[in-house]
């Protein structure tokens, strides 16, 4: 009976620190390459083409709060400009925004107030997982984020103590 709980605990930790491990692995692209690149006259769209985009990555959006805002749209409204009826306003008002991209899919972002005509819209494809990178990873416009590190480090502490109780 001891060595099936013994057994069960130990799976369900390895498991654990698994999914710890995947979501460590998520990555933050600042939007246009910098901090403060969701602005007119940046290449959003040149920028996106040389970026992969995996499930649990984040978008940060910095731009000027008082000019700009960010909008979730549609493929139609990305394409026309149209900044009504949104699907979601990632807009805080402080101009630093981010949004987790959860699921496999095209997100189309745009800000309103006549900037996306200058180019102020981007089109993210996202894709399911992200493979492991290699040595030479080129990280110039984002950075890996370690959400759970310590997290993974206790269940693997835990995992040890376990197996060798």
């Amino acid at each position: 009976m001891e060595t099936v709980i013994f057994r069960r605990i130990a799976l369900m930790v390895m498991m654990m620190t698994s999914m710890m491990v995947n979501m460590a692995k998520s990555e933050l692209h600042y939007v246009g390459g910098n901090k403060f690149s969701w602005a007119p006259n940046v290449n959003l769209t040149q920028w996106s083409m040389h970026q992969h985009f995996y499930v649990h990555d984040w978008l940060y959006f910095g731009y000027d709060r008082h000019m700009q805002n960010v909008l979730e749209v549609n493929k139609t409204s990305y394409e026309n400009c149209i900044d009504k009826d949104f699907i979601k306003n990632i807009t805080r008002g402080g101009g630093k925004d981010v949004i987790e991209l959860k699921e496999v899919k095209t997100y189309y972002f745009l800000s309103s107030g006549g900037f996306c005509w200058n180019g102020l819209k981007v089109v993210i494809n996202v894709e399911n997982v992200a493979p492991t990178p290699s040595p030479g990873h080129n990280k110039s416009s984002s950075c890996t984020i370690g959400i759970n590190q310590n997290l993974v480090i206790l269940l693997i502490l835990m995992w040890g103590i376990i197996i060798f109780k």
